[in-house]
């Protein structure tokens, strides 16, 4: 019994210490972030278990970044908020809350607040997110933390295309190489959970 806890105890420390050695060697190429501009996605091709793909429909997305603080994006960027606020509490009903919200916030969405030149990318960002988002809306918490991933993504993008007047911040876990974005500087990790609430870093603050 004593040697099971001891392998269990040195398995929870080199996690903890995997993650700390992680933001460390993070912290000095994160110094230097600029705005966000294209997003690389090639890390975040994982296959969920419903035969769909993480990452992979958004891969070689190329968006021009706005200069606006538009308030446009705020209720689908409030409707993630609660998703990621969601999984972090490890809170799966409330996580399928923010998706429902999220759904009805794309339904909902002003198309005269875009432009021609941003339409073709702003409905590839959206199809993707509303894809994510119905899978959240059904699944397990597991499976709806990957695709809390490809969802991430797709919501730093819009911010990206369209601009937000919130002031947000793009976090990013080591363990799982994927960014997320917060309202708070406090990091709380919605990829793990109370498991390792605490891993991850700030990347940069967008406005």
């Amino acid at each position: 019994m004593k040697t099971t806890i001891g392998i269990l105890a040195m398995a929870v420390l080199s996690l903890t210490v995997s993650c700390k050695d992680n933001k460390e060697s993070q912290h000095s190429e994160e110094a230097h972030s600029g705005e966000m501009e294209v997003h690389d996605h090639s890390e975040m091709n994982h296959d969920n278990s419903d035969g769909h793909h993480n990452g992979s429909e958004s891969a070689e997305r190329a968006i021009e970044a706005s200069t606006q603080k538009s308030p446009a994006t705020t209720p689908i960027i409030e409707s993630y908020l609660q998703i990621k606020n969601a999984l972090a509490s490890d809170n799966k009903e409330a996580a399928t809350k923010g998706a429902s919200a999220m759904l009805a916030a794309i339904s909902s969405f002003d198309m005269t607040k875009i432009d021609e030149a941003q339409h073709k990318e702003y409905m590839e960002i959206i199809e993707s997110a509303k894809e994510h988002a119905e899978h959240i809306a059904k699944s397990p918490i597991d499976h709806q933390r990957e695709h809390f991933e490809t969802l991430s993504t797709d919501v730093m993008d819009l911010v990206t295309l369209l601009g937000t007047d919130k002031t947000l911040y793009q976090d990013y876990c080591p363990m799982k190489k994927v960014s997320w974005l917060s309202e708070t500087k406090e990091i709380k990790n919605p990829f793990y959970g109370s498991k390792m609430l605490t891993c991850g870093s700030v990347k940069k603050q967008i406005n």
